[in-house]
């Protein structure tokens, strides 16, 4: 598969392109805008490979064993991390669950501190938090992660098959090879023992006086 600086290469090459045609098909900048950063966030940090210890898993820095879960319940390169939507709807589920957390460890906290114990949720902050993300604007996020997702997916999955042709490709090379010698006629070397004998006729001197 490629590696980590194939992967980001091809998700800053792919970014004009997918903002390109984000704002030919929307005409609509606060879209084109959430689909890119989604876009890119997801070919560099939120893609398939938080199931290994990846580049997209190290940049989380700190955060890093926020994924360490994540990396236990799944194989490498299983259905649920790097199947299509299902993989990034399973990423997304799994860090909202630990956003949730965060969110009601802070509250409690908060109330601790402070002794309010009363509800932190009112109308405004309920207001204010359908006003930050509308359904348009969490489909096009989605769009984004889910296209930088597949662009992981889709290098990973065509330089395999790249690999395992040519693999086969050799292999049936070498075979046929293989054959072709055994096909070959032999040529038979005659051995110094088999060579014709010359004799040697003994030298006697005549007898002298």
């Amino acid at each position: 598969m490629p590696s980590g600086r194939t992967h980001d290469r091809i998700t800053l090459w792919s970014l004009p392109v997918v903002t390109g045609a984000t704002i030919a098909i929307t005409r609509n900048s606060q879209h084109t805008l959430l689909v890119a950063s989604g876009f890119l966030f997801g070919g560099l940090m939120f893609g398939p490979d938080l199931d290994i210890y990846s580049r997209q898993f190290q940049r989380w820095g700190w955060f890093r064993w926020l994924w360490l879960p994540y990396q236990k319940c799944l194989r490498h390169r299983s259905f649920l991390s790097h199947g299509p939507i299902i993989g990034t709807v399973v990423r997304v589920l799994y860090l909202t669950a630990w956003c949730i957390l965060f969110g009601v460890l802070a509250g409690t906290a908060y109330r601790l501190v402070t002794g309010q114990w009363h509800s932190l949720t009112t109308p405004e902050t309920g207001l204010l938090a359908r006003n930050l993300v509308s359904f348009p604007d969490g489909i096009a996020l989605f769009v984004g992660l889910e296209l930088g997702a597949l662009s992981h997916s889709v290098s990973d999955y065509v330089v395999s098959g790249w690999k395992r042709k040519t693999k086969v490709r050799s292999r049936a090379s070498a075979q046929k090879q293989a054959r072709s010698r055994a096909s070959a006629p032999k040529t038979k070397v005659r051995s110094r023992a088999s060579a014709p004998k010359t004799k040697v006729r003994n030298y006697k001197p005549g007898k002298e006086g």
